[in-house]
């Protein structure tokens, strides 16, 4: 059975840092990204990250989150750094399995920037 588990979202004040951190478990996974949907808006791709560590970041996230992963944990990490309040949403990790092809989420963990 596949789970996955996202950890560390929280309250911060504008310019401030998280670290998200997902554990995934029950299969192999190659690609595992980080989503997020703000109140009234769509879920939309923050960061992914292949297997072998290529990224993808969306344009509005470039130079400030920072994908990473530990293939011997199959857990991946997002830094988020110099946080906006449009940064506000809940986060979720996905995690995709190379033995099924399906895409698990997991429960989503509250990011809010606020001062």
């Amino acid at each position: 059975q596949v789970q996955v588990v996202e950890s560390g979202g929280g309250l911060v004040q504008p310019g401030g840092s998280l670290r998200l951190s997902c554990a995934a478990s029950g299969s192999i996974f190659s690609t595992m990204g980080w989503y997020r949907q703000a109140p009234g808006k769509e879920r939309e791709l923050v960061a992914s990250i292949t297997r072998s560590g290529t990224t993808n970041y969306v344009d509005s996230v470039k130079g400030r989150f920072t994908i990473s992963r530990d293939n011997a944990r199959s857990a991946v990490y997002l830094q988020m750094n110099s946080l906006k309040p449009e940064d506000t949403a809940v986060y979720y990790c996905n995690a995709h399995s190379a033995i099924s092809g399906d895409g698990y989420w997991g429960q989503g963990t509250q990011v809010t920037v606020s001062s």
